[in-house]
């Protein structure tokens, strides 16, 4: 069991004594997806950070598949999409969800055949559903982050930590060489796992229906394999042979393979029991070949779980991914839940380092994050209940509504945190997409063409607030000059076909009906493309509306003198910390290209 990290200023104080070895605006403990993740989404905004991860590199099991159409989209907007889908081309053309006794014959029944057949994702979104695992995703990010100059250090283990009003220190062990060092950062991002130390170390409880089932997971190679499945191109399949019961998941299609076997310690059966001849006799008993060739290549237990975090933050320190909530695998919400907090968290940080944001902006995160994470666990136990997960049980008040597996995907919205004008009584996940530009949800997506380029509306939104209305409106110049004065980085895009327009939607396409809102009406959109507020038609002031929308949802009435002073300054960018002369070396502090 790994030692919990400590948290107080008697574990630390003489660890931490003198000036810390390296200086960085956010500490992120954590390189697996989540925290990667959250690597790449600060890269993007030119926040430098260090990552540390205990283990030595990226994940090695094919694990956390799917990746929603949101998810899909930030990563398009972050540039790493093409990447990832070219990471992910040998599963290209695998949809759907299968249950079968056995592999021979045709007794199957397909839970669905596609994931989006009628095309109708295709309308709401530039991106689609893409199955890529995560061992195959997490290098791309890895690699995309280094380019950008993020630190990025496995074999490093945060040991202990520290958090006063100015900011986080923590004590940093390189694995390899023993080596430790200390880090003074602005804000932590704890993306630690499910039994994360740091959210231990913060008293920070959590809720939920606790363990639900437990699995081991099995890779295995098998030649023979392919041909028992034909030319069904499923995500996975439950195989439900009584006492050979499991998830099978195809690696390559080939001879790759991955098998969810279920496991009961809770009776006192042990993790030893799994081995590789038992592993092989239940494959070939669940797929129904008795003489089929397995090589087992690797076991794995994994517990399956409906845990979220009673808050998301302790002062300048933050929880994301499974560290702030535990969700069953099936339907694939958890990394995807995850990676999203990394996205929501990312700006916010973003924006309060570089001045244009109040503190106050990083207290909506939690607000707006975890009411998700409590709907999207629940859809996620409902979904395990309607597939029949091998080794779930649920109980007699589990919840099995079927449906709205999109709506929770994609549709959720935000009636609380960095928002104006929205309904704060309307329910997180609605009972189906409603995607109208209202605040507090995802804009709409609009094929646009843009100094001769046809993008989506969704490209627009990553490092700074948008501000949309019509070409010929009086909203930009009043924008402009509000914004000015406040110290702000608002981008105002006007929708035309004009000369003068900045953004020209396809024929037949109407901007302000997508958008809700008349034609001189506009909306602001934040950095994540979510709607912050909406003016459905012309207002008396507009200036003043857009000056109070813009107060309200960074809250500038909680910035600093020091970040007026630096906006004033024209400092918008956290100063990095000088390179060391030379290269570093195993162990040694120095920042590299951060």
């Amino acid at each position: 069991m790994d030692e919990p990290v400590k948290h107080s200023a008697t574990a630390t104080a003489a660890q931490h004594s003198g000036a810390p070895a390296l200086r960085v605006p956010v500490l992120v403990v954590g390189g697996s997806l989540v925290g990667l993740s959250t690597s790449l989404f600060l890269s993007r905004h030119g926040i430098p950070h260090l990552l540390v991860e205990k283990h030595s590199g990226t994940s090695e099991h094919p694990r956390g598949r799917g990746m929603n159409l949101r998810t899909m989209e930030l990563f398009r907007v972050a540039g790493v999409e093409a990447e990832i889908r070219e990471a992910s081309a040998v599963l290209a053309d695998n949809h759907g969800i299968l249950q079968a006794r056995g592999l021979l014959g045709d007794d199957g029944e397909w839970l669905f055949r596609e994931i989006d057949p009628g095309g109708g994702h295709r309308a709401i979104s530039p991106s689609g559903w893409c199955l890529c695992s995560q061992n195959d995703i997490e290098p791309v990010l890895d690699a995309r982050s280094r380019e950008y100059g993020a630190d990025l250090r496995f074999s490093h283990e945060l040991v202990s930590f520290e958090q006063d009003e100015e900011g986080v220190t923590g004590l940093v062990e390189n694995r390899a060489t023993g080596v430790r060092f200390s880090v003074r950062a602005d804000y932590l991002v704890a993306a630690d796992g499910p039994r994360s130390p740091v959210r231990e170390a913060l008293g920070i409880g959590q809720s939920g229906n606790g363990e639900l089932f437990h699995n081991v997971s099995m890779t295995f190679t098998s030649r023979g394999l392919a041909e028992a499945v034909g030319d069904r191109r499923f995500i996975v399949c439950y195989l439900t042979s009584p006492g050979a019961d499991g998830a099978l998941l195809p690696v390559d299609n080939r001879e790759r393979w991955v098998f969810h076997a279920p496991w009961h310690p809770e009776v006192g059966e042990p993790l030893e029991a799994f081995t590789d001849e038992r592993c092989r006799d239940h494959i070939r008993a669940a797929v129904g070949v008795p003489g089929l060739d397995v090589e087992i290549t690797g076991k794995a237990p994994w517990h399956a779980a409906e845990r979220v975090a009673e808050r998301y933050s302790s002062g300048r320190v933050f929880l994301a991914g499974d560290s702030a909530h535990e969700m069953s695998p099936t339907g694939a919400f958890g990394s995807n839940t995850g990676i999203q907090d990394a996205h929501n968290l990312s700006w916010k940080l973003a924006a309060v380092l570089k001045g244009w944001a109040g503190p106050g902006l990083l207290e909506t995160y939690g607000a707006e994050r975890l009411p998700v994470a409590r709907a999207t666990s629940a859809r996620a136990s409902a979904r395990s209940a309607e597939h029949s997960h091998p080794g779930y049980a649920p109980g007699p008040t589990a919840t099995t509504r079927r449906g709205n597996v999109l709506t929770v995907a994609m549709g959720y919205c935000y009636p609380q945190g960095a928002v104006a004008g929205a309904d704060p009584g309307a329910p997180v996940v609605p009972d189906a997409m409603r995607i109208t530009g209202a605040p507090g949800t995802r804009a709409p997506h609009l094929w646009v063409t843009r100094a001769g380029e046809r993008i989506s509306t969704i490209d627009l939104y990553e490092r700074v607030p948008v501000l949309l209305c019509a070409e010929g409106s009086v909203w930009p110049e009043v924008a402009h000059q509000d914004a000015a004065r406040l110290s702000v980085p608002l981008e105002v895009l006007t929708f035309g076909r004009g000369p003068d327009a900045d953004l020209v939607p396809e024929e037949g396409a109407d901007w302000s009906v997508a958008h809700g809102v008349e034609p001189g009406g506009a909306l602001l959109v934040r950095p994540d493309g979510f709607v912050a507020w909406r003016a459905e038609g012309p207002v008396p002031a507009p200036g003043a509306a857009v000056a109070e929308a813009l107060t309200t949802v960074l809250s500038l009435d909680t910035r600093s003198p020091e970040q007026e002073a630096r906006m004033l300054d024209g400092a918008a960018r956290p100063a990095a910390p000088a390179a060391p002369e030379g290269p570093a070396q195993a162990g040694d502090p120095s920042p590299s290209g951060v």
